[in-house]
């Protein structure tokens, strides 16, 4: 049986992958129904489709740097993160939520320590349900 942390990071190395393939049918196979994002410009789901056409759309490509597990299903990824005409990588943050082998949630913020601070607002929020 795999344990809780293992199965997020494979979700989260193969949304990684899918993601800067730019390949829509890949990017879809690796989030949930809907998958709920945060990015400059808000918050909210999206469907796989949509998630994807972003994804293909932006061009970003983002570079995990560091992996900071918070609970079984909650993981903040340093990232560098680029755009075609970039001149230089942008270091950001993600807060991801698996469900099963799938990303739930995918929220991008400026830095790592707005990102932990999420994950541990997300996660004690959770732990009250």
């Amino acid at each position: 049986m795999e344990q809780p942390e293992h199965t997020l990071r494979t979700a989260v190395d193969r949304w990684h992958a899918a993601v800067n393939a730019h390949v829509p049918a890949r990017v879809e196979a690796t989030v949930s129904d809907p998958v709920v994002v945060r990015g400059p410009r808000g918050a909210g789901p999206l469907s796989p489709a949509e998630f994807a056409d972003w994804a293909a759309r932006s061009g970003i490509e983002l570079v995990p740097r560091s992996w900071h597990p918070v609970s079984d299903r909650l993981m903040v990824v340093e990232e560098d993160a680029t755009w075609p005409g970039s001149k230089e990588p942008v270091r950001v943050a993600t807060v991801f939520r698996s469900t099963g082998d799938r990303v739930s949630a995918a929220l991008r913020l400026p830095d790592l320590g707005s990102a932990l601070e999420l994950a541990s607002i997300c996660r004690e929020t959770a732990a009250t349900e």
